[in-house]
């Protein structure tokens, strides 16, 4: 369980922003001048091979109505990750959402405001890229790479595919190797749902080492 932070969507947001330098001191300085979340310890948390088993199916298991708004800023695997939903008890399942191409507009004009009130007048500076996560089990017809793709057109800046590539389709304790490295110092990470964060993680341990800034934005927090 997490405790997350809700961020205000305001001028006030902005103002800080305007005191952040993002190529100098990367996206950490905004996240940390936004609010400070620090995790709850779960007492009822599950471990071992069915925490495994629950992360790997987590699309299937998981719910989500996409009805109200939830954007909120919590940290996982050592990264502030901002959500703009949290999973519901009813609604369509995580992969009915997926399967929808109906979907991605709805993702990605609900992710662009937040990205953009989060970031303000830095978007503009140049030096922006979305991205999103490996390719793994839709090699095809990729859900995130779609939303990522949109996303970056409603923002107006490139989307960089193929960032990270997958051996397997293993979820936790991957590691990733590189693919199309972008050549933007700051990158808008997108992925549509984390659960336990390992894919971002394993993001962050690929492109931080090579100096890049990384936002990290997702569509539901399934927690």
């Amino acid at each position: 369980m997490t405790l997350p932070v809700d961020i205000p969507v305001s001028s006030s947001v902005s103002e800080v922003l305007d005191t952040v330098s993002i190529r100098e001191g990367g996206f950490s300085d905004i996240l940390h001048s936004i609010g400070d979340a620090k995790p709850v310890k779960d007492l009822f948390a599950e471990a071992g091979p069915r925490k495994a088993w629950h992360a790997e199916h987590a699309d299937v298991l998981a719910r989500c109505d996409l009805s109200e708004q939830h954007v909120h800023l919590f940290p996982k695997v050592g990264l502030r990750i901002i959500a703009v939903w949290k999973r519901t008890v009813k609604g369509p399942t995580l992969a009915d959402i997926k399967a929808d191409d109906g979907m991605v507009p709805v993702f990605s004009n609900s992710l662009a405001p937040v990205i953009r009130s989060v970031l303000g007048e830095n978007l503009s500076s140049g030096g922006f890229a979305v991205i999103t996560t490996p390719r793994r089990r839709h090699k095809e017809r990729n859900f995130a790479c779609m939303v990522a793709a949109s996303l970056a057109q409603n923002l107006g800046i490139p989307y960089r595919e193929d960032v990270a590539i997958a051996r397997t389709k293993q979820r936790i304790g991957v590691d990733f190797e590189p693919g199309n490295i972008p050549p933007e110092t700051n990158l808008i990470c997108f992925d549509d749902f984390v659960t336990t964060g390992s894919t971002l993680g394993a993001m962050n341990r690929l492109l931080a080492p090579l100096g890049k800034n990384i936002f990290y934005i997702v569509g539901v927090d399934n927690q």
